[in-house]
């Protein structure tokens, strides 16, 4: 588990890296990391909320004491968000009437 969570934030990671290290071109904004952090309860565990952004999508990641609690994913391609679960399945969520 710890793992596949390790590998989800290193290949976020990259690509953040490889759109960064890409010369932008007109229209294209690179990646941006966004990392808000806080400390709370009794036993002082850091609640992280990392959100990485690029031009064809948006994570935004929960971490609690260092350990991913849901990662959600939001296409920029007009699809639905879908959260990733930690052994690495992705879920939608459907709506029903």
């Amino acid at each position: 588990m710890a793992a596949m969570r390790a590998l989800l934030c290193l290949c976020a990671l990259a690509g953040c890296a490889a759109v960064q290290a890409q010369a932008p071109s007109a229209g294209t904004a690179p990646a941006t990391l966004q990392r808000d952090a806080q400390t709370t309860g009794r036993h002082s565990q850091r609640i992280e909320r990392v959100r990485i952004e690029d031009a064809g999508s948006r994570v935004d990641e929960l971490r609690y004491g260092g350990e991913a609690q849901s990662i959600t994913v939001q296409p920029k391609a007009g699809v639905p968000e879908y959260q990733v679960r930690s052994d690495g399945t992705r879920v939608w969520n459907v709506l029903k009437f």
